[in-house]
């Protein structure tokens, strides 16, 4: 069943911006060394930061709460699988509300253009976690 829905749009121009005014310090701020470990592989990083950022602001309107209540950026990790797949790691407060929904899973997709990113997230309650 589903437990939560949520999409968010990023201009790229914006997250460029933060990354040449704040530099390592947004970066380590933000994204855990995993996701930076990604982002550094491709030739433009900004898209793969945006799309990220994306889904981090996705999966926190899943659980109803932006970054708020305690829940920081690190707390919610976008992870690839071994076919490329986006999917998502929750930590600390991240996964305390969502043990709290019964949110046992969190599907998520990510799209990024020159301009844009944009990510949705779905989070499964209970016996269909397993499914799909």
């Amino acid at each position: 069943m589903i437990g939560g829905l949520g999409t968010d749009i990023v201009e790229t121009s914006r997250i460029r911006e933060m990354l040449e005014r704040h530099g390592a310090h947004f970066v380590e701020r933000c994204f855990t060394p995993g996701e930076i470990e990604y982002a550094s592989k491709h030739r433009d990083p900004t898209l793969r930061y945006a799309g990220r950022w994306a889904a981090k602001e996705a999966v926190v309107k899943v659980l109803g709460t932006g970054f708020v209540q305690g829940i920081t950026f690190h707390d919610v990790e976008v992870v690839s699988l071994h076919t490329g797949q986006p999917t998502v790691r929750l930590s600390g407060r991240a996964a305390e509300i969502a043990a709290e929904l019964g949110i046992e899973r969190i599907l998520l997709s990510i799209s990024h253009a020159r301009e844009y990113a944009v990510a949705t997230a779905i989070g499964i309650r209970g016996a269909a976690a397993g499914c799909g």
